[in-house]
């Protein structure tokens, strides 16, 4: 839901953007959009469950563009629905979100670091900070399952490890943390409860995590880092 969102804010600001995930063709479609829009804008693929295919992807983009500037972290999987679903959920839910995740930290940043300069931004969640709201979901079909916490929860403490390695070689390390992205198909009664918690009364929308990932970006935020970024409308205050 944010991940185009914080593709066209960077495209917007002049970056080249690199989108990548492991479906090729929608990372294609959205650069294509970008690109009609005239902003820079390319495509890749990569496995984020793969070291061997993370590192593939790292060297690429080093031979192509000698340095990547800036690593925004917003890959996710959501093999886990509920409480109760197998354990093997849980675990193809960590191989991608928990050690995938520091795989490519690992890997973009060792390039960073080395270099001296360069800002990861790993997009976490009010899930990150807050308990489940459970009756939110009452009467809906949706859930929050207790994988996305752990490791929403875990991304803030990898951040802020990763700031400390990271920061006497010239980089920064951040999160954002976003609340809910409202969308057409949301049900009345998830929305009605959800921003009865929210101090200005609505989900998050298109435009709302832009001007926070462009900042945690650029210079304009160089003496900030292992910080996380609530972006949710006051939902977590």
């Amino acid at each position: 839901m944010y991940g185009f969102p914080i593709s066209e804010a960077l495209a917007e600001a002049g970056a080249h953007v690199i989108i990548a995930s492991r479906k090729l063709d929608a990372c294609e479609r959205a650069a294509a959009s970008l690109r009609s829009a005239g902003h820079s804008c390319s495509a890749e693929q990569y496995d984020q469950a793969n070291e061997t295919s993370i590192l593939a992807m790292r060297d690429r983009l080093q031979v192509q563009f000698s340095g990547i500037d800036t690593l925004v972290n917003n890959s996710v999987a959501r093999p886990m629905r509920r409480y109760e679903d197998p354990l093997e959920a849980w675990q193809k839910s960590m191989d991608v979100n928990a050690t995938g995740v520091f795989a490519v930290s690992r890997a973009f940043l060792d390039l960073m670091m080395k270099r001296g300069s360069g800002s990861i931004v790993n997009i976490g969640s009010i899930q990150s900070v807050a308990a489940p709201a459970f009756t939110n979901y009452e009467g809906t079909s949706m859930s929050t399952p207790p994988d996305y916490h752990f490791h929403k929860h875990g991304l803030i403490g990898l951040t802020r490890y990763l700031a400390a390695l990271s920061g006497p070689s010239g980089v920064r390390v951040n999160a954002i943390s976003p609340g809910g992205f409202e969308t057409s198909d949301m049900p009345s009664s998830f929305r009605e409860k959800y921003c009865r918690r929210v101090f200005l009364g609505r989900l998050a929308h298109h435009d709302d995590i832009k001007g926070a990932v462009v900042f945690l970006a650029s210079a304009a935020s160089a003496y900030i880092t292992g910080q996380n970024l609530m972006v949710d409308g006051g939902y977590s205050s």
